[in-house]
């Protein structure tokens, strides 16, 4: 009975919690439960991680635009996420916990077919401005790993443009709003085509 009730305790918790955090997402570009969800399933699949250890790293007071970020660290170093939580709730920057483990500002470079401009535009700047071989001596800053990692996150899972991902984070959109814009975009495009299909079928 307790090994039930303890792997139910997740998944209860994703219930109660995401009504709070759909709360904490600026006004005007806010997103419900299900979109929250969303974002968490996106990155399990992605990560291929289960969803409810998403949901626990979360729990800890981890914000949901820096989740990927654990995940991705964590795989790149081979240690659970859990290590990667402690270490960022203990103080550390993410630049001071990827040096940790050995990994550089080169890692997290994502090709643009345009020069980006704010919130990516200084990251790109460094990029921009050194010889590829100097990459690794870059020093990031949170905000700019965070950006890239989402960036590359979300880019890859619906084999989307980055370069229209950097458009919506530059009019201010939430990493949680983005993702669920492009999933109902893809969405549509996907029913589209399959309505497309059926109908040369019927001629």
């Amino acid at each position: 009975m307790k090994s039930k009730l303890k792997k139910l305790v997740p998944f209860l918790s994703l219930f109660f919690i995401l009504p709070a955090f759909a709360q904490n997402v600026d006004a005007g570009i806010s997103i419900g439960p299900e979109g929250l969800k969303s974002f968490y399933f996106s990155i399990s699949d992605y990560y291929h991680v289960p969803e409810k250890e998403v949901v626990v790293v979360r729990e800890r007071k981890i914000p949901d635009e820096e989740l990927p970020v654990v995940f991705f660290i964590a795989r790149r170093a081979g240690v659970e996420p859990k290590v990667i939580v402690d270490l960022r709730l203990g103080g550390s920057s993410w630049y001071d916990i990827s040096f940790r483990y050995g990994i550089y500002a080169d890692v997290y470079y994502v090709p643009l077919v345009v020069d980006p401009g704010p919130p990516y535009g200084k990251a790109y700047g460094y990029y921009k401005n050194k010889p590829k071989k100097q990459w690794k001596k870059i020093k990031l800053a949170d905000a700019d790993i965070i950006n890239l990692v989402n960036l590359r996150y979300i880019s890859e899972y619906y084999n989307y443009k980055p370069e229209k991902i950097v458009k919506m984070r530059g009019e201010g959109k939430h990493y949680t709003v983005i993702n669920e814009n492009i999933k109902t975009e893809t969405k549509g495009k996907n029913n589209k085509e399959k309505n497309k299909g059926n109908n040369k079928k019927k001629k």
